[in-house]
């Protein structure tokens, strides 16, 4: 196909596209009536965001979603926003700035390709099938003009597949890797099936933090699609402001965007919540994907000992089991992680820098890093929790 029949156009919002086209660019594979493989690139999700204010004018997030026609035909999209910070992205490039901008140039505003704070992996590039080659090149194509036509210093695609890392690389992106910690289902029945995987002593450990956590007082509910109620997301918005205020300063979301995921994303949640004496005291959002449990948002209002793995890690554990997913992604960062079986998996970026040597002092950095984190990987790995194969072990 000619490639100079794609027409590049930048949306300032997904109401100028239906959700049928984007969907299909989003999540072809969900055309069969099942889940997305994630559900946060979906225009259900990026709209939610939107409506809601909580990207838009003053919060440093505007979008400027690219999308590319060919015959009139939309085949492809990247959720692009255009950043004054570098807040809620989760790949860190803060001395990125710093340098840049003490070198006497602009570091912001940039052009960012990710889902507004979400650290979870999942394509960036979104293409109709049948179009994936042109449909990408297409848009890594607009976004690189894009930031030279308007003097833009870089543009940075976070949380991107590895496939599509390796298809950047080839073109001449600059690549970044960074880790989080998985835990991946290998066929458990239950719980017990998980635990019978770990050495002894970690079996034993969890299985304690489990009891401790369950002994707080009152009990543990899940809820999903229709269970979920206006008052869950009251006594949630609670939990996530005390995290966000913490963690942040102030939450990234508004209050509205929970009212409108309610209404439009029920059954893409599971929404873990712990309740004693009548009032609900801490509790843990997950996102449901095709393959994957998405652990985001986790909060409390009272202290009770390991309710917080239990929320978090272990009911997740559970939920994946349950549904058959094989994977539970547990957000940013947290080596706590690696003891309750969750373990060091690398994540992807892609950069592009205007200027020549800022891009070659860039690449020089990203590769020792990339070599610093393959040794972290692999040092963290050998001290996970998991059985050694050749070392029989008593019950």
């Amino acid at each position: 196909m000619d490639q100079a029949q794609i027409e590049i156009q930048v949306l300032g919002s997904l109401s100028q596209v239906s959700a049928q086209d984007w969907d299909a660019c989003a999540c072809p594979e969900a055309a069969d009536g099942g889940r997305p493989l994630d559900p946060f690139t979906t225009h259900r999700f990026l709209s939610a965001l939107e409506e809601s204010d909580s990207v838009g004018p003053g919060t440093g997030w505007q979008p400027q979603y690219l999308t590319a026609y060919l015959d009139g035909m939309m085949i492809a999209a990247a959720p692009l926003y255009a950043k004054s910070h570098s807040q809620g992205e989760y790949i860190f490039d803060h001395n990125w700035a710093h340098a840049y901008e003490n070198a006497g140039g602009r570091y912001y505003p940039k052009l960012q390709v990710a889902v507004p704070f979400t650290p979870a992996t999942g394509r960036r590039f979104l293409v109709r099938s049948g179009y994936e080659g042109i449909g990408q090149s297409a848009l890594v194509q607009g976004m690189v003009q894009l930031a030279a036509d308007n003097n833009v210093s870089t543009v940075h695609v976070t949380f991107c597949t590895e496939a599509e890392a390796e298809i950047g690389r080839e073109i001449g992106l600059m690549h970044r890797t960074t880790q989080q910690f998985h835990w991946l289902n290998d066929g458990y029945a239950d719980f017990d099936g998980f635990l019978a995987a770990l050495s002894s002593r970690k079996r034993k450990t969890l299985r304690k933090e489990r009891r401790q956590a369950n002994d707080f007082g009152g009990q543990i509910h899940t809820f999903t699609g229709d269970q979920l109620r206006p008052e869950h997301w009251d006594a949630f918005w609670l939990f996530y402001q005390d995290t966000g205020a913490r963690k942040w300063g102030s939450p990234y979301l508004s209050r509205q965007f929970f009212e409108i995921a309610h209404a439009t994303m029920a059954d893409d949640m599971a929404l873990v919540l712990a309740e004693r004496d009548g009032a609900y005291v801490a509790g843990a959002l997950n996102f449901i994907g095709r393959e994957t449990l998405f652990g985001r948002y986790w909060g409390c209002i009272e202290n009770h000992p390991c309710l917080h793995f239990e929320l978090c890690y272990y009911r997740a554990i559970d939920i994946a089991i349950a549904e058959g997913l094989q994977r539970v992604e547990a957000g940013a960062q947290g080596e706590h992680k690696l003891a309750r079986g969750y373990m060091p998996t690398q994540t992807h970026s892609l950069h592009w820098v205007g200027d020549s040597g800022f891009a070659d002092a860039i690449a020089r950095y990203l590769e020792a890093e990339r070599e610093a984190i393959d040794q972290e990987i692999e040092l963290l790995t050998d001290y996970g929790p998991f059985r050694k194969v050749d070392v029989e072990e008593q019950q």
